[in-house]
């Protein structure tokens, strides 16, 4: 596996950083591998949200937890308040959007302490767009956030738990939690949810419920109705094709044996209806356990998607985690094609690996581009500033959610077939940040060593944060091309923040 071992960056605590570098090396993804979406982070617990044909997938913020020395403990989960955000067009190249402060004092659902295993939803109200944002406050509730484009600014509308111990139908469920909703083609959306195993019930648990939600989004409507899900543990799941609705979720641990055409222990296994809400039909199972193609188990948090006439599944398994050679219960988001048998309606068994999914269109470098967008890395992170920062004169003023990557002498990001069309670029440019001493940043093609087309020096911290905007020319650059962006520093000590480039093309310079 092309992962190399790796420090997890984030908000960390510096202490905790510094003391975690004596235990593992430099983040890396590597070519060619797809998989998993992300080396610079964690992420678990995927939920997929579609528009205007790009991919956001919210994510469970997995952060490494520690003893009194330092030491990488195994994930408890007690402390996860914060969901992680990024997304694609293409499917290689993902944009880090940072993380969304759900729960806790700093958090927009101030009641809540934690937010698990988020799912997310797009309405049109009154004519404007909204996106809505449900996570598990635990096990013991459900709570819901709203905002005006997908990635924020997240407001809790209710103050309160969406779905608590009161809502109609959920008494008998032994985790209130993993939401998943859907809308569907009249408008009415839906609400999946539950988990756990009452005593003695491992067969039948009955913890899963569907419910309707208000036109509003953020109320419940009636009584939750009990999915049926032989051997059901927890990661309710939601789509609809061809008009059959399938509902997925991932089966219990039970030891005990199990009936022929039971669902094997931590698969993710399927219901079919021609009705939301049911009656379902029990099918079978798509996606084994991560242990099955990963050499490592745990649980299997999955959701599934379609976009450009394709449909994918995201699921997590703990390869990152592994690589670090740290504890367990930390999971990376991967991402692997799915298929509908067009006759039968069945789903085909998924074939999870490193390779991952082909990349769907070619990428633009005449946008703009945010610096958190990587396909494949070395030695990178990302950092996110939630208040103004400075700026210098050449750039606008300051975003209040500023995500940029991090970059030390000798790392590098790599973006992914990017068409650079038959004239190419004359001009690339870059708003920046230097927290260290002089470097410069080079621009290759295809490898680390590959053909140089552009380079521009960055001189070195003068004091506080303090943005700028640098430009340099750029030659050879013509067709499709990997390009890499890289950092050489003059000292080990070199270190740039990357928040926005874009190249120019001769016609715009």
């Amino acid at each position: 596996m092309n992962l190399h071992s790796t420090s997890h960056a984030g908000e960390q605590n510096p202490v905790q950083s510094a003391k975690l570098e004596k235990f593992t090396e430099e983040i890396g993804k590597l070519r060619p591998n797809g998989n998993p979406l992300i080396a610079h982070k964690f992420g678990a617990d995927p939920y997929a949200l579609v528009f205007n044909n790009r991919v956001y997938l919210y994510m469970t913020s997995d952060k490494l937890e520690y003893d009194m020395d330092g030491t990488p403990q195994k994930n408890s989960y007690s402390s996860i308040n914060r969901i992680t955000v990024i997304s694609s067009d293409d499917l290689i190249n993902w944009t880090d959007h940072g993380e969304i402060r759900v729960a806790g004092p700093q958090g927009a659902a101030k009641w809540a302490s934690q937010s698990w295993a988020p799912a997310a939803a797009h309405r049109i109200i009154e004519g404007e767009d909204c996106f809505f944002l449900y996570f598990a406050n635990n096990a013991s509730g459900i709570g819901v956030l709203s905002a005006p484009t997908p990635v924020g600014p997240w407001v809790d509308p209710i103050g309160k738990a969406l779905v608590t111990r009161e809502t109609p139908g959920v008494e008998e469920v032994t985790w209130l939690f993993d939401p998943a909703v859907f809308v569907d083609d009249d408008h009415q959306a839906y609400l999946y949810f539950g988990g756990g195993i009452p005593e003695g019930k491992a067969e039948r648990p009955d913890t899963a419920r569907v419910m309707r939600l208000g036109d509003d989004m953020i109320s419940v409507v009636g009584k939750a109705k009990v999915i049926p899900a032989p051997y059901m543990f927890e990661d309710s799941g939601i789509h609809k094709y061809n008009h059959i609705y399938y509902y997925t979720y991932c089966s219990n641990f039970d030891k005990g044996d199990r009936p022929e055409g039971s669902p094997p222990a931590g698969e993710i296994a399927y219901m079919t209806s021609i009705q939301p809400m049911g009656p379902w039909t029990y099918q079978g199972t798509i996606l084994q356990n991560p242990g099955h193609f990963f050499g490592i188990g745990g649980n299997n948090h999955h959701a599934i998607f379609q976009l450009a006439d394709q449909w994918y599944i995201a699921y997590h398994a703990q390869t990152l985690c592994q690589a670090m050679n740290i504890p367990e219960g930390y999971r990376s988001t991967h991402l692997n094609r799915i298929e509908h048998d067009e006759a039968s309606g069945r789903i085909k068994m998924v074939h999870a690996d490193y390779q991952g999914v082909d990349q769907i269109k070619c990428f633009d470098p005449y946008q703009r581009v945010t610096g958190s967008t990587i396909g494949w890395s070395s030695g990178v992170s990302t950092e996110q500033y939630h208040d103004a920062v400075e700026i210098s004169a050449e750039v606008s003023a300051a975003d209040s959610n500023v995500i940029s990557a991090k970059l030390k002498s000798d790392s590098w990001i790599a973006i992914s077939n990017v068409d650079f069309d038959r004239e190419g670029p004359a001009i690339f440019k870059a708003i920046l940040a230097n927290q260290g001493t002089e470097g410069t940043l080079e621009l290759r093609l295809d490898r680390t060593d590959g053909p140089l087309i552009g380079e521009m020096i960055v001189t070195s911290r003068t004091g506080s944060l303090h943005w700028m905007e640098r430009t340099t020319e750029i030659t050879g650059a013509q067709g499709v091309h990997n390009l890499y962006i890289m950092l050489k520093g003059s000292t080990d000590s070199s270190t740039i923040l990357l928040r926005e480039w874009k190249f120019n093309r001769k016609d715009e310079v």
